[in-house]
């Protein structure tokens, strides 16, 4: 029995988390597996009603469950970034989930914006720090407001932070055995002190003679990943750039429809959550495209140990792109967001009665 803790969040959340559940019930009944769901309410309508953000005991709560699908947090009725990190910060701190996986993978060549690649030349799995860098918010500003205003940020990297993050891209590495090449993406010619990065990377890879090791700066590995993404495996990097390198990668593959993140830690409780926005002007309109939610869901049964439910979507969604059968991967699409979801679950069950 997996207990699976609920977060459907603002904006669109819960309509695109409902059609992933709607996915996760029939793949359960497959392939034999139970879990129950429980929702909890915070994210932006919660705050405005009732003042509460994330609460301590709720975070703490988490530790109980085995894993946390989110839907999407942001609402422009509320102060930027004061929910995202209460929320998604907090989740991401508070459970010490120190890896941020994107899967960037192209299902069907007419989804890439990008004349001439094929789905057999995008398939990297990016491994982004997740618990650093400058979003620990470590600063502040001087003089606020005023022509003589100094506004501060530090970029913080551990040895522990640094070291656990690139050994969990080597193993992942190694367990995709495909090109067999990790990159580590930085920018230490700039920023000196992600000089950490390199030399931990080389170290660590001493022990892993089987992994081919790779280096690019950010702005050529944003270069690269445009003129010939065949040629990355798995991707390796920092907080910041990964957020970056990561959102150019899904529209490689199509836009931000599709695109899913975990946030992990091996050996704890992990959250999977679309990464698009909460699309406040699409709420409540049913023509949000609910994909990524349910390839959240995807990566959510690959964490928990069911692999073979994991590829069954996985499966579903690609014969549905790769077909054309959902056209596109945004809001625009001409099905909604219930026929998407009711698509896949058809698809799901074609594919086990076949």
């Amino acid at each position: 029995m997996y207990d699976i803790a609920v977060l459907p969040g603002d904006g669109i959340g819960k309509e695109v988390v409902d059609e992933g559940l709607k996915v996760l019930d029939v793949v359960a009944s497959i392939h034999g597996f139970k879990y129950k769901t429980e929702d909890f309410p915070h994210g932006s309508d919660h705050y405005l009603k009732t003042g509460e953000l994330m609460p301590d005991s709720v975070l703490e709560s988490f530790e109980d469950f085995n894993a946390i699908y989110l839907g999407a947090i942001g609402d422009p009725r509320v102060e930027v970034g004061l929910v995202e990190r209460a929320v998604i910060g907090g989740v991401r701190w508070k459970m010490d989930l120190y890896i941020n996986l994107r899967p960037i993978k192209l299902y069907a060549e007419h989804l890439c914006p990008i004349k001439g690649v094929t789905p057999e030349m995008l398939d990297i799995l990016v491994i982004r720090e997740n618990t650093e860098d400058a979003y620990l918010g470590i600063g502040g500003f001087l003089k606020q407001g005023t022509e003589n205003e100094v506004a501060i940020q530090d970029m913080v990297y551990t040895r522990k932070g640094v070291e656990r993050c690139i050994r969990y891209a080597f193993e992942a590495c190694k367990k995709r055995n495909k090109a067999n090449r990790l990159t580590l993406v930085d920018k230490a010619n700039a920023i000196r002190a992600q000089d950490i990065y390199t030399r931990v990377f080389e170290e660590v890879g001493k022990e892993y003679p089987g992994i081919d090791r790779d280096h690019a700066y950010i702005d050529a590995a944003c270069m690269w990943m445009i003129k010939n993404p065949d040629w990355f495996d798995t991707i390796v990097t920092t907080n910041i750039f990964g957020d970056i390198i990561t959102d150019l990668g899904a529209m490689c593959q199509g836009g931000m429809g599709i695109a899913a993140a975990g946030n992990i830690h091996p050996e704890k409780v992990s959250m999977f959550e679309p990464i698009h926005g909460s699309a406040p002007k699409y709420r409540g309109k049913n023509v949000a495209n609910p994909i990524a939610a349910i390839m959240a869901v995807w990566m959510m049964l690959d964490f928990l140990g069911e692999p073979e439910a994991a590829q069954t979507v996985e499966n579903a969604v690609s014969g549905l792109l790769s077909s054309k059968r959902i056209p596109s991967l945004d809001a625009k699409s001409g099905l909604s967001t219930n026929q998407i979801g009711d698509m896949v679950v058809e698809e799901i069950r074609s594919n086990a009665n076949s």
